[in-house]
């Protein structure tokens, strides 16, 4: 049995439409399956409104599916109780500078977790507090300032520290170091690596830099347009990547180690309100027919590496069934 289930999900945001009192619907995620198994890195990524920070919040029950579930060790997410659930998933956002209360000193923001919860007695929690500093490497100084006195690479530790504070299996972070200056990126992501080393923590690495995502990850799921369209091993890609749009990304970022072609894509990304018929990628692929808009595609691949895509870019000597 894996860790993380996900089957069928599916999220839709109603927005206000062009008429006064129309609707439209947003589909942000569609029909997404997912397997995370104990101590794995899934990274995820895609262009910007892709669905990779809804599926996030699906993982940790801040978005609740229209369709679909989401299963830890077999028991829905939606039975967790909210002690069970932070003892099983914690989350990393984006920006701690705006994800930490700014009234509430370092000691108290980490303490919250197992105060509410009534974790242990009241000596636990406080030598639970110190563990979790210096867990992130945290110096036991900063515990009572607030983090407009820290700088943005030690708010994002503690952050991380307070994801940690009830023991979860799996951490899922969404653009930890997005919001980090370039100079302090590199020691956030190294402190992952040796936490998932560690602690044996599952983790889901959520990025729109697909070269990070590489190094950091033991799979990689592309999304594009709310629908998964290619899971591979990391030590796959690029080279291996089936997918035309996993091509385009890594065609983006290009590494000296790994040089892919570049992949011009033409057009905007369609819209999440009507998306295309078919193969949501095939109005820009450089690839489609017009079979692609016909009908979407099949899972296709082996059980480690599946794609929708019926004509993909497969490399001499790789069985694609």
């Amino acid at each position: 049995m894996s860790l993380v289930e996900v089957e069928g999900v599916h999220v839709v945001h109603r927005v206000r439409g062009a008429s006064l009192f129309g609707h439209e619907q947003v589909y942000a995620l569609t029909d997404v399956g997912l397997a995370i198994e104990a101590g794995e890195t899934v990274g995820v990524v895609g262009e910007s409104g892709c669905g990779k920070s809804t599926l996030a919040k699906v993982l940790v029950g801040l978005q609740k599916p229209a369709e679909g579930t989401v299963r830890y060790s077999g028991a829905p997410l939606s039975a967790l109780r909210p002690i069970e659930l932070g003892r099983t998933v914690g989350m990393v956002f984006q920006d701690p500078a705006t994800a930490l209360n700014r009234r509430l000193p370092v000691e108290k923001i980490l303490r919250d977790p197992l105060d509410v919860h009534h974790e242990g007695t009241a000596a636990q929690r406080a030598e639970r507090v110190r563990e979790l500093m210096g867990l992130v490497g945290l110096p036991g100084s900063v515990a009572d300032a607030l983090p407009s006195q820290l700088s943005g690479g030690q708010r994002q530790r503690v952050a991380i520290a307070r994801a940690l504070a009830l023991r979860p299996a799996l951490l899922v972070a969404d653009e930890p170091t997005s919001a980090l200056d370039v100079s302090v990126r590199a020691q956030i992501l190294n402190l992952l690596l040796d936490l998932k080393e560690r602690l044996g923590l599952a983790m889901v690495f959520v990025s729109h830099d697909i070269q990070t995502v590489r190094r950091m990850s033991d799979r990689i799921v592309t999304m594009y347009l709310g629908r998964i369209v290619e899971q591979a091993p990391a030590g796959d890609l690029p080279g291996h990547a089936h997918h035309p749009y996993t091509r385009a990304l890594f065609s983006a970022t290009p590494s000296l180690l790994h040089p892919v072609e570049p992949i011009v894509l033409s057009g905007p990304v369609p819209s999440a309100t009507a998306p295309p018929p078919g193969c949501p990628f095939h109005t820009r692929c450089p690839r489609a027919t017009a079979e692609c808009s016909a009908a979407l595609p099949p899972v296709d691949g082996t059980a480690g590496h599946t794609y929708r895509c019926i004509h993909p870019e497969i490399p001499t000597g790789v069985n694609a069934s």
